[in-house]
């Protein structure tokens, strides 16, 4: 699964790949195969990133368009 929304936000927010890594921390590598779909975004990640960004996990995984948290 591609994740195309976590691609928005975060150059909605002006932020790197590299940024959002340091965040997380892990690689600039890992982020970028997680935006891309060609690594599964472990539970907590996807909360963490959910949490950053002021929304939804549903939002970020495409099951719901309302972008504020519930």
């Amino acid at each position: 699964m591609k994740y195309e929304r976590l691609k928005n936000l975060r150059e909605d927010a002006d932020l790197t790949q590299k940024e959002i890594s340091e965040y997380l921390h892990i690689s600039q590598r890992t982020y970028s195969h997680y935006e891309n779909g060609t690594r599964n975004i472990p539970i907590e990640t996807m909360i963490r990133l959910a949490n950053y960004y002021h929304t939804s996990v549903d939002y970020l995984v495409g099951r719901t368009n309302r972008r504020e948290p519930f």
